[in-house]
């Protein structure tokens, strides 16, 4: 199989739902150029398109993704635009399915989740210590809002990974599934949310991940504003009581 972007992300529409698939199973979906790319445009896209509500990342093969490629890193490679996507994230919610391994930069791309799903036994943590790097893709900095620092320290100097279980234990993951069940335990989680109204959804996810971030409260009413002013007056706004009195399912439109 030749590593191009079309092939190294493949992404599926499911309803309201992108699955966007990181395909490269033969070195553990490891980040590439291609990869980076890849996933850069497939949430780039999810985030354009007003028929979609949320996205769900997972990863082909027995690994979620085990980091970056460091065969193509050590050979002087450009491994591609991973440090945007982890910064920008995405407007609209995504969970993260998580099979075998999330480690390094896979740890990182599962840390732009919002929602996080894995299977038994899976091992996520941030290994660039054990390599002469540190994770600086976000995983120093937002390890402790996920799982507390204690473990977050840990986890970042001794290069350690924790498993699934420990994970949900410590409120990193949202649920525990039997292997191979992650990404269907995930698109159910995804039908959940996308029987809401979309742009109440993505204020609600941006308002939550702002105060888990520690910022204080009157920054908070201030950041609503905006987002009260865009979804109060939508087509939505209006859909939904009209939905409601007509006891139906309310037709989204994104706008």
């Amino acid at each position: 199989m030749s590593d191009t972007t079309e092939n190294a992300v493949l992404v599926e529409r499911r309803g309201r739902i992108m699955v966007i698939t990181l395909n490269r199973p033969e070195a553990m979906n490891a980040i590439n150029g291609a990869l980076s790319n890849g996933l850069l445009n497939a949430v780039r896209e999810l985030d354009s398109d007003n028929s979609l509500t949320a996205g769900i990342i997972t990863g082909n093969g027995r690994a979620f993704c085990a980091g970056m490629d460091l065969k193509a890193f050590a050979r002087g490679e450009d491994v591609g635009p991973l440090g945007t996507f982890v910064r920008s994230g995405c407007t609209k919610p995504l969970i993260g399915a998580i099979n075998g391994f999330a480690l390094a930069g896979g740890c990182e791309i599962a840390l732009t989740c919002d929602l996080l799903v894995a299977a038994k036994g899976a091992k996520i943590g941030i290994r660039e210590v054990k390599v002469g790097l540190f994770a600086a893709a976000g995983g120093v900095f937002r390890l402790p809002a996920r799982v507390g620092f204690a473990k977050a320290m840990e986890m970042a100097l001794t290069g350690e990974p924790i498993t699934a279980e420990e994970a949900f234990a410590a409120g990193m993951v949202s649920e525990v599934t039997e292997p191979g069940e992650t990404l269907n335990a995930a698109i159910r989680l995804a039908e959940r949310i996308a029987e809401n109204a979309p742009l109440a959804v993505a204020a609600s996810k941006t308002l939550v991940r702002a105060a888990a971030s520690g910022i204080d409260e009157e920054s908070l009413w201030k950041m609503q504003e905006p987002l009260q002013r865009k979804v109060f007056s939508s087509n939505d706004a209006k859909e939904g009581p009209k939905a409601f009195a007509e006891k139906r399912a309310p037709n989204w439109t994104g706008n």
